[in-house]
């Protein structure tokens, strides 16, 4: 138990904030976007300090312990840890959550409603990140799809009430197997409980993993989005306003990668055994559909929508990969996504709010009188098309480096798997580029834009906070992987020789459960996990 509830205290202040908003004195919204802006920035640096002062970044245990009993009729606790893979989505959370409220500057209508749901939308995402209590994971994962619901269909687009019900039907049905395996999970065995360590503890038989994780994978796939599950994504940002879609790229997508790897890779390890090949071919499908999808897409946020699931598909190559270098990929990949499209959908946002229109056809010539958006959102797609020396390339080039050095797979499947997501990597500047053409390049299109409403200071601003980490870790990964660098540990498991892609002597590719018996209960996913280093 630390001196300070420091996760606690990260968590409400936001929430607490979003309850005061309807006595916040104010006129005309002014007063209401200071107020949410300085809340998310005093949260923001409470991260920071915490983990700053606090979080061991060379210790994989579980660190920041906060649990007390919250409902004990029901077994309920308020249990809430971070490790390595929690901490730097929390960072990330706070970072795109701040920029979004600076983005929703010159929001009019219903501002104190507006506000007051983006705070909330904070405090259930740190949450999800930091729960050790699956019940309460289920919660803060409940507690998030309404705000965004209320967000996309009060202040979206022309279509955002069909958006938002796709959106909500989608995310609640899927959630329903994470509530029916949490159950299934917490019931099983002899003692019944919520907490995620006990339940790694747990042995769960083949046949009750399969099943969980299964029903898992389901719900954790529509929101990463995986397809075939992912079509409420292009429909909930081509709809969504600017701020919003910076969250659900930036934040909300990650939180199907972060339960995947919390629950399915931790809990239900000899499951995932026989899942992993199914979930290489679906980040192979995400990767190359995408891609190939988002050249049909006239609208500039659809275009960006379908990149999103494309650049997706390579976090689910690294959980699959069986490698240390491809499970750190596929974080870094999460954590360079977030901050690339958070970045590409504000700039396509400032661009609707001059241009008034998302339809690339009747754009065109912008770079003349936008200089400065030109510029940003150049650097942008550099980014997502993995140029050299921004975190795009170094994302999905260790993914690449882990399934191709994997021991878990045949030389035959792993080609296979290259050189179909290396078709994507190719579409990439392709669409991208040719985005950047329809927009800023030729002749001028149906839509004129004076030189004087290029970005603003604050604008430019925003959008430098994401470049620059951006570039950061492009030239120096260590800023972001030192927090989450994979430490296994040699632990045996018997052999899986049914499965037909996995090498007949290959009996070290996972560990037999969450927590060995001679390893604390405090350690996490990056401290006992043996990741297919070979036999």
């Amino acid at each position: 138990m630390t001196q300070f509830p420091w996760l606690t205290a990260i968590f409400l202040l936001p929430l607490l904030a979003a309850l005061a908003v309807p006595i916040v004195p104010d006129r005309g919204g002014k007063t209401l976007r200071w107020y949410a802006l300085g809340v998310g920035l005093v949260d923001f640096a409470l991260m920071l300090f915490a983990f700053g002062q606090f979080y061991d970044f060379s210790d994989p245990n579980f660190q920041l312990v906060e649990r007390f009993a919250w409902m004990p009729q029901i077994g309920l606790n308020w249990s809430l840890s971070v490790d390595g893979l929690s901490v730097p989505l929390i960072v990330l959370t706070g970072l795109v959550n701040v920029l979004a409220i600076a983005a929703a500057w010159n929001v009019e209508r219903k501002p104190r409603l507006f506000y007051s749901l983006i705070l909330v939308l904070l405090s259930a995402q740190i949450g999800v990140f930091a729960a050790q209590d699956i019940l309460l994971f289920f919660l803060m994962w409940e507690a998030e799809l309404v705000p965004v619901y209320l967000l996309v269909s009060i202040w979206g687009g022309p279509k955002r009430l069909y958006a938002a019900t796709k959106f909500i039907l989608y995310t609640a049905l899927a959630s329903i197997f994470i509530l029916v395996a949490s159950l299934a999970m917490a019931f099983y065995g002899d003692t019944v409980t919520f907490d995620i360590a006990e339940l790694g503890a747990k042995h769960f038989p083949l046949a009750f993993q399969m099943l969980a994780y299964a029903g898992l994978l389901v719900a954790f796939g529509v929101k990463l989005p995986v397809f075939p599950l992912h079509t409420w994504l292009p429909d909930a940002h081509g709809e969504a306003s600017a701020p919003i879609s910076m969250i659900l790229a930036g934040v909300l997508l990650k939180m199907g990668g972060y339960a995947l790897m919390r629950f399915n890779v931790e809990l239900l390890p000899d499951a995932h055994i026989y899942f992993a090949p199914a979930l290489v071919i679906l980040g192979v499908v995400n990767i190359v559909y995408g891609a190939l999808t988002a050249f049909a897409q006239d609208n500039l946020k659809r275009r960006l929508a379908y990149s999103s699931i494309s650049h997706m598909g390579f976090v689910l190559i690294g959980i699959a990969s069986f490698t240390d270098v491809g499970m750190n990929g596929a974080v870094l990949q999460m954590l360079s996504h977030g901050l690339i499209a958070a970045m590409l959908f504000f700039l396509a946002g400032v661009t609707y709010e001059r241009t008034h229109t998302l339809s690339m056809e009747k754009m065109g010539g912008l770079a003349k009188t936008m200089p400065k958006t030109f510029a940003l959102f150049t650097a942008g797609s550099m980014a997502s098309l993995a140029l050299p020396g921004m975190s795009g390339f170094i994302g999905e080039l260790t993914v690449f480096i882990g399934i191709s050095t994997s021991d878990a797979y045949s030389s035959a499947f792993k080609l296979v798997v290259v050189l179909l997501s290396a078709v994507g990597l190719i579409a990439t500047p392709i669409y991208l580029l040719s985005m950047l053409r329809h927009v800023f390049y030729g002749s001028e299109g149906e839509i004129q834009v004076e030189s004087w409403l290029d970005a603003k200071p604050r604008e430019v601003l925003i959008t430098a906070c994401l470049l620059l980490p951006i570039l950061g870790i492009g030239f120096y990964p260590k800023i972001a992987t030192q927090t989450y660098d994979v430490k296994t540990v040699e632990v045996a498991a018997e052999a899986r020789n049914s499965l037909p892609v996995f090498a007949q002597d290959r009996n070290r590719l996972f560990s037999g459960g969450l927590f060995a018996p001679e390893l604390p209960k405090s350690q996490s996913l990056f401290s006992i996990i043996e990741l297919g280093k070979g036999a």
